[in-house]
């Protein structure tokens, strides 16, 4: 049976990585670039798994949409974390609304419906893994701040620079995979932990629950 990587072929898997990486390199924050901007490693480790609980089509479809950017001169990278201050830094945000593209008709409430769903895939995820799930962003926007937005604040701003096609063929392969009762989180999760060397997701919780156990007998001794 092949894997969720190999659904994707390893040139469109390169070419979206390529061009991501030179759209996060070159984001200019207030503060000035981040020390992450400078770790293609970890950068490569996050978004390849992200990728591999998707299919060749919605790649396919998200290539073309950072490719037709980058000849616009957009930065979708930018426009993610821009289009995230919406609920990070609301005063900030109407600053800068006005800058941002405009989305396509039908964007809004396909962002919703694909937020809901992961949202709910991540709360399920954290049910099941409470020790690798705590060591995560907060799940639900009620937990942004500014200097943490929440999985749904970051994954909403992501999906909001998707064109509407990639976004319909990611839903489109997002409900087979529910019906197949797979959880792309889950996905996600697993092959990150993957390349951090553990096994399976079990024994990265295993592994957390025995840290957070000797940490809080040596701060009680």
């Amino acid at each position: 049976m092949a894997t969720q990587e190999e659904a994707i072929s390893q040139e469109v898997l390169r070419d979206i990585l390529d061009v991501e990486w030179e759209m996060f390199h070159a984001v200019q924050g207030v503060d000035g670039p981040a020390p992450c901007q400078d770790d293609r490693k970890t950068f490569e480790i996050m978004r390849n798994s992200q990728l591999r609980a998707w299919n060749q089509e919605v790649a396919e479809s998200y290539l073309e949409d950072l490719q037709r950017a980058r000849s616009e001169g957009r930065n979708l990278m930018t426009e993610k974390y821009a289009r995230m201050m919406e609920y990070t830094s609301p005063c900030e945000y109407r600053q800068i609304d006005g800058r941002l593209p405009e989305l396509e008709r039908g964007v809004v409430p396909l962002v919703e419906r694909l937020s809901g769903l992961s949202v709910r895939w991540m709360e399920e995820l954290a049910a099941k893994y409470p020790y690798v799930g705590a060591q995560g962003r907060p799940i639900r926007s009620l937990g942004d701040s500014a200097s943490t937005p929440s999985f749904e604040t970051y994954n909403r701003g992501e999906l909001a620079t998707y064109s509407l096609k990639t976004l319909q063929l990611l839903e489109e392969h997002y409900l087979k995979l529910e019906s197949e009762g797979k959880n792309a989180a889950q996905l996600i999760l697993e092959a990150t932990l993957q390349r951090y060397g553990y096994a399976s997701l079990d024994q990265a919780e295993a592994a957390q629950k025995a840290r957070v156990e000797k940490a809080r007998a040596a701060r009680d001794a």
